[in-house]
């Protein structure tokens, strides 16, 4: 799944393409990606078409799209979305589920081979209708979430520091790929408890999630499969990677090697002697 840096990845490439643009067409292959409203898809369109897209952001691995009819059009990639500009004219598989038509002639294509990907149309004052949209934690790379800011997070938290991460409602945007950096950069097991970490240790979280994210939305995200930007271009920080799916491979600190875990039912690459 897309997480935060690929997410920002997809939206720093968008927003020079469609912010200022007007949507002249929808097309919806499969309805089941819109999430919300639950009207026909005809109403849908009557609602789009027209709309101006004043700016594109993000919450989590959310993608934000603020429209000039008081609406925003919110949609998660999920495991396999991806969300790409192409010319009318070019090839559209079949995987290529929603079309959105611009008024300069452009498309922006919702492709999602597992269609897990959703799609709403939310009211700004009502996150609510799209999801988990608000439910989410703080931003991990905000300027307003200071170190001590973050080590509050964990007042009363017991469980597993790498479920914790992986937690939207605890830190938004953080998912399986940049946990376990996190983690080996920080020297902590995966299994560790929260509440057994120490003051300097969650420093360490800290400052290592904002530095593997940052890194991460500077390499273009990460592509081990379905991932690529707006442009359709995988990322390469996979090459920058420490642990996460380099089981049986010689650790870069110690020498020892990785070893592969499942952890609350997903799969968790750590150093067994770095990270005891």
């Amino acid at each position: 799944m897309p997480e935060l840096p690929e997410v920002q990845t997809v939206i720093k490439g968008l927003r020079p393409l469609i912010v200022d643009k007007k949507i002249t067409e929808l097309e919806v292959r499969e309805e089941n990606l819109i999430g919300y409203p639950d009207i026909s898809i005809d109403e849908l369109k009557k609602r789009l078409i027209g709309a101006k897209i004043e700016s594109i952001s993000r919450r989590g691995k959310y993608i934000l799209i603020n429209l000039d009819i008081d609406k925003i059009l919110v949609i998660h990639l999920r495991m396999t979305g991806k969300l790409l500009v192409k010319e009318a004219a070019e090839f559209k598989d079949k995987h290529t589920h929603v079309i959105f038509t611009l008024d300069d002639g452009q498309e922006i294509r919702f492709n999602n081979v597992r269609k897990f990907g959703r799609i709403y149309l939310i009211d700004p004052e009502k996150p609510e209708q799209a999801g988990g949209l608000a439910n989410l934690g703080p931003e991990p790379l905000s300027e307003q979430l200071s170190l001590e800011d973050f080590k509050k997070l964990f007042a009363n938290r017991r469980g597993v520091i790498k479920s914790l991460l992986l937690n939207q409602k605890f830190i938004a945007g953080i998912g399986n790929i940049y946990a376990d950096e996190i983690l080996y950069l920080s020297g902590i097991e995966p299994e560790r408890k929260a509440d057994s970490l120490s003051e300097e240790e969650k420093e360490k979280i800290y400052f290592n999630m904002r530095d593997i994210l940052e890194k991460g939305i500077i390499y273009g995200g990460t592509s081990f499969s379905d991932y690529v930007n707006a442009f359709g271009e995988k990322g390469s920080f996979q090459a920058e990677l420490k642990v996460h799916q380099r089981q049986g491979e010689a650790c870069h600190i110690c020498g020892s090697k990785i070893k592969k875990k499942k952890i609350g039912g997903r799969a968790s690459y750590y150093c067994p002697k770095c990270q005891d």
